[in-house]
């Protein structure tokens, strides 16, 4: 049984305590921690979870604890993936793995030097079967080389405090890391535009955004972003290759047809959009730590992703692009 301490018990975290507890096989969750230890506290009670620490840190360092899962705050990840790769313990953090390429780039030579991979980052959509089945067609060659993505990600509302640049690292972070594990291949060139803006968004951030991106192998990406007062969550994404196209399907819903009119329901939650993504990417975690071997979205995935973060908020008002710059590629993700 792998032992488990989850660091975070917000909206995520608890989601993740509910599914370990419940769904995976071989899962203990051991110990929870929180900034708000209350909030720690009602979760280890809810689920009879016996260790409840005040920090991360302690957390991270208890002999309780074979494996950690990071559902804090973003600005949290980089340090206590760091502690994680100190102690020797498989983790795996919630994207983005850091707020900068900088903390990124050291999390990678971290886990380099410790000579064995550790690190997985949160990237769920790679184990919704939608994106694999896409993942699968283009790889298999019948639909020719991949020219184009089109995809969007659109969502209902944010809370206080959101920036343009969370659009981007906290939002499309997401197309950026699926879009490269698609296509397998890296990103050239980066821009972000401010285009007309939607008369219900007046919270101080851009809404909508448009990010274009250009690969090594000269594939064209265009990702709109819409962070609120959208009507739904709804992520598409459409990949254009030589011989025909690769839609992403919408989820499963039932069809209404009453008064002349046919209805189909569009989520507006974003953890029931993914509910199985998630189911899966946990039960794979656990096997592949207990099995000994790392094989989900590495600390190089989270850090490629990052640089074309910080590529995009550097090249904001500028209507220009700018090169993505990455260090080079390890042998231990290659």
């Amino acid at each position: 049984m792998l032992r488990i301490g989850v660091i975070g018990c917000g909206a995520i975290g608890r989601e993740h305590v509910r599914r370990l507890v419940d769904l995976v096989p071989g899962a203990e969750v051991v110990a929870v921690s929180d900034y708000f230890r209350e909030s720690a506290e009602k979760v280890a009670e809810k689920h009879g979870i016996k260790n409840v620490f005040s920090t991360g840190e302690e957390l991270i360092a208890s002999s309780d604890v074979d494996a950690v899962l990071i559902a804090s705050s973003d600005s949290t990840h980089a340090g206590y993936v760091m502690e994680c790769i100190k102690n020797g313990k498989p983790v795996l953090c919630e994207k983005p793995l850091a707020e900068s390429a900088k903390e990124c780039e050291e999390i990678v030579k971290a886990e380099v030097a410790a000579g064995k991979r550790l690190v997985q980052v949160g990237f769920m959509r790679r184990y919704d079967t939608g994106y694999a089945e896409m993942k699968r067609i283009i790889d298999s060659g019948e639909l020719g080389a991949p020219l184009m993505i089109h995809a969007c990600h659109r969502n209902v509302h944010q809370g206080d405090g959101f920036t343009s640049d969370m659009g981007i690292t906290n939002v499309a972070i997401h197309e950026l890391d699926i879009c490269r594990w698609l296509l397998d291949d890296e990103y050239k060139n980066a821009q972000v535009l401010k285009v007309k803006q939607s008369v219900l968004s007046n919270r101080g951030y851009d809404n909508p955004q448009i990010v274009l991106l250009e690969t090594d192998n000269g594939c064209r990406i265009d990702v709109e972003v819409q962070v609120s007062e959208g009507y739904g969550y709804d992520i598409q994404c459409q990949v254009v290759c030589e011989k025909g196209t690769i839609n992403l399907p919408d989820p499963y819903a039932v069809v209404t047809r009453s008064n002349a009119s046919c209805h189909v329901p569009i989520l507006t939650d974003w953890s029931q959009r993914f509910i199985a993504a998630y189911d899966v990417e946990l039960t794979a975690w656990v096997e592949a730590v207990s099995a000994g071997n790392a094989t989900g979205p590495s600390a190089w995935d989270g850090y490629a992703a990052c640089v074309a973060a910080d590529t995009l908020m550097r090249s904001r008002g500028t209507n220009n692009f700018f090169e993505v710059k990455m260090m080079e590629k390890p042998e231990m993700y290659k």
